[in-house]
């Protein structure tokens, strides 16, 4: 027999080629441990700070809290006195934009409701004109209505915490005041006043699902 058979119990030599060798992690790379890249920096601008978006582990991380609804339902009720009162003063002369002398109505939807005239019909679509193009201007220029920046409050896309654009803005203004001015006023602010409340996770009225927004604190 030869010498160089190990003996019972003697270890395997060194160059033994099935032996598993511990292995070693490999060299840092730029600060990192184990030659991990750095995460991506946010996009640029981007409020959220996280670069999360749809599809991200949670979307909510990095968001700025969500507006309240109380300080949401009173940032509305300023915009639509901000439009309603000089629409309505301008349109007395026409014999107004809501008819006082019928059986009750408040606003152009219940005039609707009521089977107006066709001037009332008139100043309701140059209500929602106006309605709308107040919104889409201010949700487009930095997110914050009148209403909203006195309650520190703006509008964001979803995904990434930006201003919205234009057709996203839009979007938002024709959702939440065609069926408002138009439609069903009564039935339309309180879906949306229950959803302020109740929706999960992010709080959305039927307008910011329809422009993949959501309404959050300004900082």
């Amino acid at each position: 027999m030869s010498n160089d058979q190990p003996t019972p119990g003697q270890p395997p030599e060194d160059d033994d080629p099935f032996l598993k060798k511990p292995q070693e992690p490999p060299p840092p790379s730029d600060g990192q441990p184990y030659g991990s890249a750095p995460p991506p920096p946010p996009p640029p601008n981007d409020p959220y700070g996280s670069g999360g978006g749809f599809g991200a582990p949670d979307p909510l991380a990095g968001m700025p809290p969500l507006g309240e609804p109380g300080k949401r339902i009173l940032a509305r009720l300023i915009d639509f006195l901000i439009i309603s009162i000089p629409l309505y003063l301008i349109s007395l002369p026409w014999g107004g934009a809501v008819d006082v002398n019928g059986d009750g109505g408040d606003g152009f939807g219940d005039a609707v409701a009521d089977g107006y005239s066709g001037h009332q019909l008139l100043w309701s679509i140059i209500g929602l004109v106006v309605y709308v193009a107040y919104d889409t201007y201010f949700t487009h220029k930095d997110g914050r209505t009148p209403g909203k920046r006195l309650l520190k409050l703006r509008v964001a896309m979803l995904n990434d915490g930006r201003v919205p654009d234009t057709g996203a803005a839009l979007m938002r203004a024709v959702v939440l005041w065609a069926p408002a001015l138009l439609c069903c006023p009564c039935l339309w602010w309180l879906i949306n006043i229950v959803l302020m409340f109740t929706d999960k996770p992010y709080r959305q009225g039927l307008q910011d699902k329809a422009a993949k927004t959501v309404v959050v604190v300004a900082r």
